[in-house]
């Protein structure tokens, strides 16, 4: 039988999902998900902090390809990039902010600036903030220069 001009011939069919394999998810670990909560816990009372502070929160748990950054928080000219540490006590805390990761929140911090631009902005600030169970936070302005 003879096509009717113009038309294609059948296209061969893709495999269909049912005949491929289905990818398992993996289920989490119960020490990431209790790690994940902390974090998640340390950045609220962070961000609760620094509102008391007078600084009103831009952003938290800014991606970029580059890195991550915990707090964006910005108070009249200033804007502050905050890295957010939590540990047993406040001391253990201040010693987890390696160079490495510094690198990476000020090349986060180049991120944010290319994708949010505000000629208002004067000064520009990495600070950390410590949390450890039943203590205040520890904010630490200036923690490191980029």
């Amino acid at each position: 039988m003879a096509r009717p001009s113009g038309t294609r011939p059948p296209r061969a069919t893709p495999l269909r999902a049912a005949a491929r394999p289905e990818r398992q998810k993996r289920e989490a670990r119960p020490e990431k998900i209790a790690a994940f909560r902390v974090g998640i816990s340390a950045e609220s009372r962070a961000a609760a902090f620094l509102i008391a502070k007078g600084f009103r929160i831009l952003a938290r748990r800014w991606k970029s390809p580059v890195g991550e950054i915990d707090i964006v928080a910005r108070r009249r000219a200033l804007l502050v990039f905050a890295e957010v540490k939590a540990r047993g006590d406040l001391d253990e805390a201040a010693y987890s902010l390696k160079p490495r990761q510094q690198r990476r929140i000020a090349a986060a911090a180049e991120a944010w600036l290319a994708a949010h631009p505000d000629g208002s902005v004067r000064d520009i600030r990495f600070d950390a903030i410590l949390v450890a169970p039943g203590k205040m936070p520890r904010h630490i302005p200036g923690a490191f220069e980029a």
